[in-house]
């Protein structure tokens, strides 16, 4: 089983941490799991324009690949003007929907303000919607308070944010797999 990480943003690198998080619990708690970190400032993934995906470049089809072949997801996005990114919308075009269907995903954000969390209700669950995925009802909102100065994340409402996604996720794929849980 492959849980794929998203880090849906170019700059900065607080969504990455709480991603990194995540994947961590994840691999604590079930070390039989794979994951992996797909963070999108590493890869030079060219616009969603229509085309057949084999004429993309070569980071674009890897990218493809990478998110296509992952059993379940955790994915971020910094929250820009009341939005996700460009480069999370990007990737979403690219990825053909079926490749998300009936696939576990949970979601984390992070944002300068305290009601930025509401994007993760109001946008990318319903986008989990039109793949027909199943989206875990919990998920980590992080604002720029909860890290400290070195960028790590001490909030502990948030960390156990982190922990309770990263075990809500883990049920959800298990039990609708069909795995023992």
């Amino acid at each position: 089983m492959k849980l794929l990480g998203i880090s849906g943003t170019i700059t900065g690198s607080k969504t990455a941490i709480v991603i990194q998080n995540l994947l961590e619990e994840v691999k604590r708690n079930n070390p039989e799991i794979k994951v992996e970190l797909l963070d999108m400032k590493n890869y030079d993934v060219q616009f969603c324009d229509g085309r057949n995906p084999s004429t993309y470049n070569e980071d674009t089809r890897k990218v493809i690949d990478i998110v296509s072949s992952a059993d379940f997801y955790i994915i971020g996005t910094p929250i820009f003007q009341g939005s996700i990114t460009g480069v999370l919308k990007n990737l979403f075009d690219l990825i053909p929907p079926t490749s998300f269907r009936n696939k576990v995903m949970g979601f984390a954000a992070t944002g300068g303000t305290y009601q930025h969390y509401l994007v993760i209700e109001n946008q990318l669950k319903p986008i989990a919607g039109y793949f027909r995925s199943f989206v875990a009802p919990s998920y980590v909102y992080a604002h720029n308070s909860h890290f400290n100065d070195q960028k790590e994340l001490v909030d502990e409402e948030v960390i156990t944010r982190v922990n309770n996604l990263a075990k809500e996720v883990v049920y959800m794929q298990k039990s609708l797999k069909g795995v023992e849980v």
